[in-house]
């Protein structure tokens, strides 16, 4: 019963210095001058003194970019160049026929996968090339 009424020293009683009081300085020959470490994302006033890696609005996300790129993927993948039929023709084609066995999802051979695929990785690619060149020409990143 001693041992439990004996006073523990531990970091309460340490000489450690306080975070606080700590003042870190950088010296190198590249510096002129000695720097105080801080903290990168703490910069003063931003995103409303919250702290942040990216800009706020980081996607700069436009409706413009997905109206366009909608279209204009749904153009070329509407022309009938496949055994006479369009990607989006055969894609849409066959959603209703598996649509037509609705309980049972469609088999690994089934040509709906390769639609799928093919139709969403023409949209992605689109949308992506899309937001970077419109972006990029309303932030004048293609001038010279």
């Amino acid at each position: 019963m001693a041992a439990a009424t004996s006073t523990v020293v531990g970091l309460a009683t340490s000489s450690l210095p306080s975070v606080n009081r700590m003042q870190s300085t950088l010296n190198s020959a590249f510096l002129k001058s000695p720097t105080s470490a801080r903290n990168p994302l703490r910069v003063s006033q931003a995103s409303g003194g919250k702290y942040t890696c990216f800009q706020r609005d980081w996607l700069r996300r436009d409706l413009n970019v997905i109206g366009f790129g909608l279209i204009g993927w749904l153009a070329p993948s509407s022309i009938p160049a496949i055994n006479g039929d369009s990607l989006t023709g055969l894609f849409f084609g066959s959603i209703g026929t598996e649509l037509a066995h609705f309980p049972t999802p469609p088999a690994l051979t089934s040509p709906f996968w390769l639609w799928l695929i093919t139709w969403h990785l023409g949209l992605f690619i689109c949308l992506t090339f899309g937001q970077i060149g419109f972006k990029g020409r309303t932030e004048d990143y293609f001038e010279k």
